[in-house]
């Protein structure tokens, strides 16, 4: 450190403060970073690495972006998941003795974000921490920085922790620093998540009041480390925190990750995107606010059924009432984001052109009241009472606030006249003086007859007066002094002129002073309002979610379900919201399901593309949307409450944690039968297809047979197993359906339909020819088939299936003399009947075959 000069050591001391982020070093108009900073961020930004002497032999690496433009620069590595600490000069370089001092003002992380592209309106930031006690228990505590939302939980398992983690897509975790390594390492390997570190546990007493819903010691322990993270890091009012809210995962309708995702709640499997997802499809929200809460009521399903019904009467009404539910459109779009609004006046980084949007949302809510009540609902007028229209506020901004200030808080041009007294006589003077340089222009011009004689200003050479070298011989001696020469004029001043720009210039500096100090004393007296303000952005939020639920419902003739006391499912003409959007209801096939105690498990067959999948997941989002009081996608729809959903859909493997497809699948099939109860759903497809024939076959009758009996849940489950629709006699509760096919022609048509039975065949090899696989093997393939079909019918051997390809099919084997053993095991295996067997048995016969053999 020694060797280094002043700035640089105070640069390394700073950074040994803030090891695990970029350090923005101002220096003038730049920040710089220096050492592996330098190089780590000229290649992540992709700028130009130089160097500087540092006191050391060996020039130090160096780059830097200038502090106008940095704003981008930080977004780029916030989104790549890095850290900036963003390092100013707190003391006036003219006044300072040596180094100028210099202190981080922010830590700018993934879920700390106030601002900038990467806070997308319609989704929440989320910050979280998790505490691992020594019982085996979780603390989850997030936060919304941007909105002040806290949530606060105990977990009793980290697949609870990390269900919620997914659920919620935490930006970045929050943990202690003895946290398990092989968590740490699944957080921010498999989850892709930054993790920070924060060792204090002990709630500060100035947030007593927003934890003061917080009982257990372990809530508070783990709300407390994302408090002190927060204010560690930010170094800021943070006086729009929302009272923290504690919450039990069983109040909600529980789904794992791999439901979540088989679903495609959020996003879609293939994209990652939201275009396809149901929550495309429902969010016909016309605010930020709307749009999140949405987002929220999918992810968490109700189980209550009286607040269902509540949210199914509100959309209803608003169905039914189409001009109000218009109107009630046209005024939300004029409402500004009302949530990240009060953070933003909280921590400072709002603009007078935020009060503007401000004042105009507000002016909306008494119109927005008036609708409301014009609602034929009974709890309508309580709905409106809470719009609470902020008078007082509006008033204030009216008073004090230009209509269209600039963007910048400190270039004056914000406040209205006669706001404040001083501020309209600095404004008096500046405006005046003026006139008055106008006025001396003239009057110069009179007095030297010089017709292009001008009276300029600029921040270097305040007021001059501009004379070109040709007219010089007419200026009166003594009268002017030479101010500035340039290439073809000369610029003076006048002992009046130079009087007039102080009084001009000092008025202009305290007026944006002045302005300055208005806008932050204006801004306090906004934080005054931030409470109401939120409790303003829930009601508001509320009532764009549900009209949402009520334009999509009218759009796409959705009706509203009701609720069975019997554990009964009954839905008519139901269809898979999303693949009839995009395929378009004149095209798409509507499918009844009836499932009661007699139905409570349906094996499903047919051939693929037929429609299994999406006739299973097309039940599935129904039962979900209900729970979020949104009308379906049926004629008529019936339907218990479901606690938990869980599906087994689609073949995908996890190589990051080194699991195969299959793996993939028994743990989506192990998590479902461990926690499945009988008011669940269960959506298992193609269970056991990812090994051999009998492993799969006796696996997936294993799991019919263990559902049916142990949990009894609603069970759909899909298979290309024809040998378990035998099933149907043994187990008393399962019913046989299948999707219709019919050949013309030798080609396959899906009719898409559900019907009682099971199938009559696969048709694979007809789908096959669907995707233009070549004829000459489509053709071989029957030829196999047919051959296969045949009992007691030698089979072709597998060398010579695949000679047939070969250009030239290589000579047969000789016969192969058999052992008088091995000849009675092919006789035992020629007179088997194994589609008269169940896996088990065919196991069983196997077993004893091997035994002959050894």
């Amino acid at each position: 450190m020694a060797t280094y000069t002043p700035m640089i050591q105070q640069y390394l001391q700073i950074k040994a403060q803030y090891p695990d982020a970029f350090l923005f070093f101002r220096l003038g108009d730049f920040y710089e970073m220096f050492f592996e900073d330098a190089v780590k961020a000229a290649q992540e930004l992709e700028i130009t690495l130089t160097s500087r002497d540092g006191g050391a032999e060996e020039r130090i690496p160096m780059c830097g972006v200038p502090y106008h433009s940095a704003q981008g620069y930080i977004e780029q590595l916030i989104e790549k998941g890095y850290k900036v600490a963003i390092c100013e000069q707190v003391e006036d370089p003219k006044t300072a003795k040596g180094v100028v001092r210099r202190e981080v003002v922010q830590l700018i992380t993934p879920g700390t974000v106030m601002e900038g592209k990467r806070l997308l309106e319609k989704e929440n930031n989320y910050l979280a921490t998790v505490s691992a006690f020594q019982d085996g228990t979780y603390g989850l505590a997030y936060m919304d920085l941007s909105t002040g939302e806290n949530r606060v939980t105990l977990l009793y398992s980290w697949e609870e922790v990390m269900n919620e983690l997914y659920a919620i897509g935490a930006k970045e975790i929050v943990i202690s620093p003895d946290f398990p390594e092989t968590l740490r390492q699944l957080l921010k390997e498999r989850y892709d998540m930054t993790v920070s570190e924060e060792e204090n546990t002990v709630l500060p007493e100035t947030f007593f009041t927003v934890a003061a819903a917080l009982e257990q010691d372990k809530l508070k322990m783990t709300f407390a480390r994302l408090v002190h993270y927060i204010v560690r890091t930010q170094k800021r009012s943070l006086d729009h925190l929302q009272p923290a809210q504690v919450y039990q995962v069983d109040q909600y309708m529980k789904m794992d990750v791999y439901s979540k995702r088989n679903l495609e709640l959020t996003e879609t499997i293939r994209s990652k995107g939201r275009k396809g997802s149901l929550l495309w499809l429902l969010d016909e929200t016309v605010t930020a606010m709307g749009g999140r809460l949405l987002k929220q009521w999918l992810d968490r399903p109700l189980l209550d059924r009286e607040v269902i019904e509540w949210r199914f009467s509100i959309v209803e009404t608003l169905l039914q009432q189409y001009f109000e539910r218009q109107e009630l459109r046209t005024l939300l779009r004029e409402v500004y984001d009302l949530e990240r609004l009060a953070g933003r006046v909280a921590y400072g980084n709002v603009n007078a052109r935020d009060f503007v949007q401000l004042k105009k949302s507000l002016q909306q809510i008494p119109a927005l009241k008036e609708v409301v009540q014009r609602l034929n609902h009974q709890e309508a007028e309580q709905l409106a009472e809470r719009l609470d229209p902020c008078f007082e506020l509006v008033e204030l901004l009216e008073r004090a606030i230009q209509e269209q200030p600039p963007l910048s808080v400190k270039e004056g041009n914000i406040i209205k006249d006669g706001y404040n007294e001083t501020l309209d006589r600095f404004r008096d003077a500046s405006r005046n003086g003026k006139t008055w340089i106008a006025q001396l222009e003239s009057k110069e011009r009179e007095i030297t007859g010089i017709k292009s004689l001008k009276i300029g200003y600029n921040r270097v050479f305040g007021y001059y007066i501009e004379v070109t070298k040709a007219n010089l011989h007419l200026l009166p001696e003594g009268r002017y002094e030479r101010k500035q020469t340039l290439a073809n004029a000369e610029r003076f001043v006048t002992q009046e002129l130079k009087e007039k720009e102080a009084l001009i210039l000092e008025a202009e500096e305290k007026s944006m002073e002045l302005e300055y100090e208005l806008f932050v004393q204006i801004r306090e007296q906004v934080k005054q309002f931030i409470p109401r303000l939120q409790m303003l952005a829930k009601m508001i939020s509320q009532l764009d979610v549900l009209q949402s639920f009520a334009t999509v419902s009218e759009a796409r003739h959705y009706v509203r379900p009701r609720f069975s006391h019997e554990r009964e499912l009954w839905i008519q003409a139901g269809r898979h919201p999303v693949v009839e959007k995009v395929l378009g209801s004149q095209t798409y096939v509507p499918n009844d399901c009836m499932m009661n105690r007699e139905r409570e498990l349906l094996l499903i067959t047919g051939p693929n593309m037929s429609g299994k999948s999406t006739y299973m997941r097309q039940v599935a989002l129904t039962a979900i949307m209900a729970q979020i009081g949104c009308f379906v996608p049926a004629d008529q729809a019936v339907l218990p409450i479901f606690d938990q959903v869980f599906t087994r859909i689609g073949a995908a493997d996890d190589l990051v944690s080194g699991q195969s497809t299959f793996m993939v699948e028994m743990l989506e099939a192990r998590n479902a039968i461990v926690h499945a109860t009988q008011n669940s759903l269960i959506l298992f497809d193609e269970i056991g297809r990812g090994t051999s024939t009998y492993d799969g076959m006796a696996l997936a009758q294993a799991i019919i047979e263990y559902v049916h009996h142990k949990i009894g849940a609603k069970t759909l489950f899909s298979t290309h197993y024809h040998e378990l629709t035998v099933l149907e006699q043994a187990l008393p509760r399962l019913k046989n359906v299948h999707v219709r096919a019919i050949e013309e022609d030798g080609k396959v048509v899906f009719l898409h339909k559900i019907e009682d039975g099971p199938a009559d065949q696969s048709y694979g090899i007809h789908v096959a020819e669907l995707a233009e696989l070549p004829a000459e093997l489509i053709q071989r393939a029957k030829e196999i088939l047919a051959e296969l079909e045949q009992p007691g019918q030698e089979k072709t051997k597998p060398f010579e299936q695949l000679s047939l390809f070969a250009e030239e099919a290589p000579a047969k084997s000789k016969d192969v003399s058999l052992s008088k053993k091995e000849k009675e095991v092919i006789r035992l295996l020629e007179s088997l009947n194994l589609l008269d067997m169940t896996p088990l048995q065919a196991l069983n016969q196997l077993y004893e075959i091997q035994k002959m053999l050894r």
